[in-house]
């Protein structure tokens, strides 16, 4: 997404005022014709129907750079954008006072510890409240990322918990972002996923990519599919099983979108209560009422996808001195981790009776 004006030679001879694009996405090879309208449906987040209709009513939405209808049918390689006269309202950045968890803090950067529920960037739906909207009000003249966003080195999902190490200044945004790129930072999270991870550690590796029908999802490519998705590589390693779900320590190579929540769907573990994946359903255990109720229960006390950014580790920009920093699991994963354990406990007891 750019907030780039006036996209292709039709939209200069066509309009007076600068426009602006808020969304673009190419049609995959293998789409099949689909009403315009629908098919931002499957790709913008938050996005209504309406709201879409009134874009095309307005004139606001193109085409391979030609305003259309809502019943346009999408084509392979038909290029769609959003475009409108304000620029996204991501750009337009407010500085908010809102309380940060700083871990450590020098004149080069910040290491905080993101709460679950906290959006890290503004983005569509979410304009305010965020991470951004809190580090531009506690700090003044934060570099941009090559995305333009302010101080962000990484990031972790809205409804992930754990560490995020921030830029202060451009010397240590370059020297930060070459680490993670170069795979010499290092980053553990915590998660719990359902079934019976049976090997005590492992590697995946798959290339993730945006889900071909789902667009709000990523998903593994295999090497067969014409090198589609980006390379991802995760380690994990059981900590604790308690028969239905279990605890994994998992390690990053690379940090692309979504990974740890695709890596392990892809081998049959999908994290506990990540909704988005799937996981807010009963993917293992019994049909009895007494476990719906316990299930529910859990989901109830951990309200997001089971997944904290626990350890944090680099090295110091200036003063080239690694730094390694660790974070308590929040109190709503634990809570449900002791009552899997009790639960596994129980049964254990009951099967042994």
């Amino acid at each position: 997404m750019t907030n780039s004006k006036l996209i292709g030679p039709e939209l200069e001879d066509t309009q007076d005022d600068d426009l602006y694009e808020h969304h673009k996405f190419t049609a995959d090879k293998g789409q099949q014709p689909l009403r315009v309208d629908k098919y931002l449906m499957n790709y913008i987040e938050n996005a209504t129907r309406s709201k879409i209709q009134k874009a095309a009513k307005d004139g606001n939405i193109y085409v391979n750079t030609t305003p259309v209808k809502s019943n346009y049918k999408v084509k392979p390689g038909d290029v769609v954008q959003v475009m409108f006269e304000h620029p996204p309202y991501e750009f337009l950045l407010t500085p908010e006072d809102i309380p940060l968890n700083i871990v450590y803090e020098d004149d080069s950067l910040m290491v905080i510890n993101k709460p679950a529920g906290m959006v890290v960037h503004p983005g569509h739906g979410n304009y305010s409240g965020t991470l951004i909207n809190a580090l531009i009000f506690h700090i003044d003249n934060l570099p941009n990322n090559s995305s333009e966003r302010p101080g962000l080195v990484h990031r972790i999902d809205k409804d992930t918990s754990g560490l995020l190490v921030i830029a202060k200044t451009e010397t240590a945004m370059t020297h930060l972002s070459k680490q993670f790129f170069k795979k010499t930072s290092s980053r553990e999270y915590i998660a719990l996923v359902w079934g019976n991870v049976e090997e005590d550690e492992g590697k995946i590796e798959g290339n993730i990519g945006r889900h071909p029908k789902n667009r709000l999802q990523n998903t593994v490519y295999m090497n067969d599919e014409e090198e589609q998705g980006k390379p991802a590589v995760t380690h994990f390693k059981v900590l604790e099983r308690f028969g239905y779900v279990t605890l994994v320590s998992c390690k990053l190579e690379t940090g692309r979108t979504h990974q740890i929540r695709v890596h392990m769907k892809h081998i049959g573990h999908t994290l506990f209560n990540d909704e988005r994946y799937g996981g807010e359903k009963i993917l293992k255990g019994t049909t009895f009422t007494k476990y719906k109720q316990f299930v529910d229960n859990c989901f109830k006390v951990l309200p997001r996808q089971a997944l904290h950014a626990k350890t944090l580790g680099f090295t110091h920009p200036e003063t080239k001195e690694w730094m390694s920093f660790d974070s308590e699991v929040p109190q709503d994963i634990q809570e449900c981790i002791e009552k899997w354990r009790k639960y596994s406990i129980n049964q254990k007891d009951y099967m042994d009776s």
